[in-house]
């Protein structure tokens, strides 16, 4: 019996819903322990994201799993990646700003 894990399960959701809506290709979507980031991707479509993303506000993860899966096609933080995470998320550098608030409220 598959023990329910709605945290990992309702986040996984998440992440294919931006990914068919990005039309990117995951491989593999890993959430586990990291120490110094919030996520990362590899060029074969390997994701991973930290755990405790889980324990924080939905849209927080609509703001790293949509910084992510664009890196699939655009490798760097220039000016069509933001202007792409504008089109998808609107105010993104808003949960930008939260993301790191949470980040050192945690240290």
């Amino acid at each position: 019996m598959r023990k329910c894990n709605t945290g990992k399960d309702a986040f996984k959701a998440r992440v294919r819903h931006w990914a068919d809506r990005l039309d990117v290709r995951v491989a593999w979507l890993g959430i586990r322990p990291m120490r110094n980031k919030w996520a990362s991707c590899s060029t074969n479509g390997h994701l991973n994201f930290n755990a405790e993303l889980l324990e924080l506000d939905r849209d927080l993860w609509d703001y790293v799993i949509v910084h992510e899966l664009l890196h699939f096609s655009v490798p760097n933080h220039g000016k069509l990646w933001k202007s792409l995470m504008r089109a998808h998320l609107g105010d993104y550098e808003e949960a930008e700003r939260r993301l790191q608030q949470s980040a050192r409220t945690e240290q």
